[in-house]
């Protein structure tokens, strides 16, 4: 099996890929370069068999009706509802909400922060792989899961706050060296440890693919039947890892 991690930004600049392939008694880990356009990710994504990216793959269903009823002249459907219970709706999904009962924090809303940007690159990619022939699957169903990579530190018992940007190199490097050790079978060159050391986004595309691999032997929250799954359908789902890290290179 060969599982790939994204962290999506909004630009080329920005993103990185981690690729995992997984064998028996160990696992060779590589990062791909640097400014991976459009055209490389959907190469890296039919070349593998499970990709995590660090992603929304959509928007609040609330929020797309609420400025579709707006877009038409229709009556706002917060009308007679000014309390903040209503905004929050349009702002977080559902798999946000479950994500925060779970973790004790928000993601970052797709809706209303700078999220949304990567967001829209996002839907074109899934767009380009439906296109294609692959079957898409936002809730995670297909070979593309969307996952949380501060939520799958915080589950395995890793620093997940305060890792990001050059400031947090130092927490970085812990959570790194940690990580490590819990995956003594798992080879990577140096060059590119060093840069997930360096760069939080190369050292988020690393933790994705070890989500995706987790997603590929069926260890993630998946949508309950009913609501959730319907909303997950339209809205996405963050897949979080529910087993230990360590217990990745089990068969697939």
């Amino acid at each position: 099996m060969r599982s790939l991690g994204i962290d999506l930004a909004a630009e080329p600049a920005g993103t990185a890929a981690f690729e995992i392939t997984w064998g028996e008694g160990a696992a060779r880990g590589v990062l791909h370069g640097a400014g991976l356009d459009d055209r490389r990710l959907l190469g890296l994504i039919g070349a593998v068999d499970k990709v995590g990216i660090d992603c929304p793959f959509g928007w609040p269903l609330p929020f797309v009706e609420a400025v579709a009823a707006h877009d038409g002249g229709a009556v706002w459907p917060g009308r007679g509802q000014p309390g903040p219970g209503f905004r929050r709706s349009l702002r977080y999904r559902l798999t946000d909400e479950v994500v925060w009962r779970r973790v004790g924090w928000w993601p970052l809303s797709v809706s209303t922060d700078l999220i949304g940007v990567p967001a829209m690159r996002c839907a074109g990619l899934l767009d380009a792989l439906a296109q294609s022939g692959e079957p898409v699957d936002r809730a995670g169903g297909g070979r593309v899961v969307e996952v949380y990579p501060a939520a799958a530190l915080h589950h395995w018992g890793l620093p997940h706050r305060g890792y990001k940007r050059p400031k947090g190199a130092a927490v970085r490097s812990m959570a790194l060296d940690r990580l490590l050790a819990m995956l003594p079978w798992l080879m990577v060159d140096q060059a590119d440890l060093d840069r997930c050391r360096g760069d939080d986004d190369a050292f988020d595309a690393l933790v994705c693919a070890l989500v995706a691999r987790a997603a590929g032997l069926g260890h993630t929250t998946r949508p309950d039947p009913g609501d959730q799954a319907e909303r997950a359908a339209s809205e996405g789902w963050i897949h979080l890892p529910t087993g230990e890290v360590s217990r990745l290179l089990g068969p697939a």
